[in-house]
């Protein structure tokens, strides 16, 4: 299966350009099976021939990211915690899913929704399904843009930009893709320590 969606997802990157790695991008966050990194190292690749250029490339992906996002966030809004709760007391008790887990899972997303869309937005599958708990606790738009926009342009970048380098070796992100998901966040974490660090230094002593 998965080497038919690889040669499908490179028929349609080739053929379509920016337009179908947006799509393939959207498409993969709503069917977290479509690799995403076949996507966008190929993306890369098509780049390095001269086909593309890459930053049109990273702002295809990014869009297409956003858009899928976007899906599932609006997929999960409708359903609504109201009825989620109501499918965990109905068949909760089958995969062991108590009303008293959903609080607990709830509250420690309404604590970090900001820095948790931010991060899994660079975790392979995990990147898309983030979106699932935001549409549920109705987590506000505009910071989900922010954070979801943010988090896809760091892994789309890092990934194309590796295809891009590999040339006709890109398949070979297949093979490493997990070493460069903990250099991604490695990455966020300094950036974000950096943040941390440069806004308490320019905090006024107290007096």
């Amino acid at each position: 299966m998965i080497e038919g969606l690889t040669d499908w997802v490179i028929g349609v990157v080739e053929s379509f350009g920016y337009v179908g790695v947006a799509f393939l991008v959207a498409l993969e966050n709503v069917f977290p099976p479509i690799p995403s990194e076949v996507v966008l190292g190929l993306a890369g690749f098509v780049s390095s021939r001269g086909d593309a250029w890459i930053v049109g490339m990273i702002i295809a992906a990014t869009v297409g990211s956003l858009a899928g996002a976007y899906v599932l966030y609006g997929i999960a809004a409708a359903i609504g915690p109201e009825r989620l709760r109501l499918l965990v007391r109905q068949y909760g008790k089958w995969v062991r899913i108590t009303e008293r887990d959903l609080d607990r899972a709830e509250s420690w997303f309404d604590r970090r929704s900001n820095i948790a869309v931010l991060v899994c937005r660079c975790i392979p599958l995990v990147r898309s399904l983030i979106s699932v708990p935001a549409g549920f606790r109705r987590m506000p738009l505009v910071p989900f843009t922010i954070y979801t926009t943010a988090g896809s342009l760091v892994w789309n970048s890092v990934m194309i930009g590796l295809g891009y380098a590999l040339g006709e070796r890109w398949e070979r992100i297949l093979e490493y893709a997990d070493y460069f998901q903990y250099v991604v966040l490695v990455a966020i974490a300094v950036g974000l320590l950096y943040i941390a660090w440069y806004l308490l230094r320019r905090r006024p002593a107290a007096t």
